[in-house]
């Protein structure tokens, strides 16, 4: 383990969630906050159910199990984070909220606390410019599912001090993740190159290069992907890849940032995805078929 003890996780949904699961397994107290108890109390039977079905593979120990659940608490007062050594911020991809959160805690938490935002495409100084702690301000971006991925970008921005960036470091190690380390630009190094293969996908469907699933199919079988670009964005969601594109097109000015009006039209139908239960797919049957896009 790392120096840190104790982890404060702001946001419980998939990623606070997964985030919260991981700190917990590696033997770190963490506490959870978020803005009502119905959503904690899904958060806690997510990661239960999550928990068992690693027992239940072999992959993790009944013990290990109970142990991370005892070091597990949650609460919807952000003052119980206080006393936490690292705090990871996984709200919603807005910088306003974000903010609001972060000037809160900087008040309430003690100097040597770190910060660290899981934000796929907002850049860090404009997080850490909120606070009176720019030095001690970082990047952690997990990925989906937290527990099963590997990767965390280690964020650095131009603010960020020597000590809190090896301490953010070895603290993703410590995870057992693999760690590398990113420029503050928004959308780091995966959703830089990711983001414009997902939305250059939704343009071929739209200018009929091919149905969704010969797009999906022609992407795993020739170039090896484990799914195709269409479905991954189902499983990402389309509500929150157009926000992604809208973030990045606005920082960058480029036409493969741009959302296309396909998106646009889905995320205002309401077809996010797996989440909504129809996005390019429709997933109401067994096994999901191509949802009708009125094309």
């Amino acid at each position: 383990m790392s120096d840190i003890l104790r982890v404060g996780v702001l946001g419980s949904g998939l990623m606070g969630g997964g985030i919260a699961q991981v700190a917990a397994v590696a033997g770190y107290d963490t506490v959870v906050r978020d803005v009502t108890q119905p959503i904690l109390d899904k958060a806690k039977a997510g990661i239960d159910k999550s928990l068992a079905k690693f027992v239940e593979k072999g992959k993790l120990p009944a013990a290990d199990r109970d142990g991370a659940l005892k070091r597990l608490s949650f609460t919807t007062a952000t003052a119980d984070l206080k006393s936490c050594d690292i705090v990871v911020e996984a709200v919603t991809e807005d910088l306003e909220v974000k903010n609001a959160l972060w000037k809160e805690l900087d008040t309430l938490c003690g100097t040597g606390t770190i910060f660290a935002s899981n934000t796929s495409s907002l850049t860090i100084a404009a997080m850490a410019a909120a606070t009176k702690r720019p030095d001690r301000f970082v990047g952690l971006h997990f990925f989906n599912p937290v527990p099963l991925m590997q990767l965390v970008e280690v964020v650095r921005t131009v603010t960020t001090s020597e000590e809190t960036f090896k301490r953010a470091f070895a603290f993703a190690r410590s995870l057992g993740k693999e760690a590398v380390a990113a420029k503050d630009n928004s959308g780091f190094i995966v959703n830089l190159l990711l983001v414009p293969y997902l939305l250059d996908a939704i343009r071929a469907v739209e200018h009929g290069v091919g149905s969704v699933s010969d797009i999906d199919k022609a992407m795993q079988l020739g170039c090896g992907y484990p799914m195709g670009p269409l479905t991954l964005l189902d499983f990402v969601g389309l509500d929150t890849t157009y926000k992604i594109a809208e973030i990045m097109f606005a920082e960058y000015k480029e036409q493969k940032y741009a959302p296309p009006p396909l998106l646009k039209r889905m995320v205002l139908a309401g077809m996010y995805g797996k989440k909504s239960g129809k996005g390019f797919y429709d997933y109401s049957g067994v096994p999901p078929v191509v949802a009708n896009l009125g094309l």
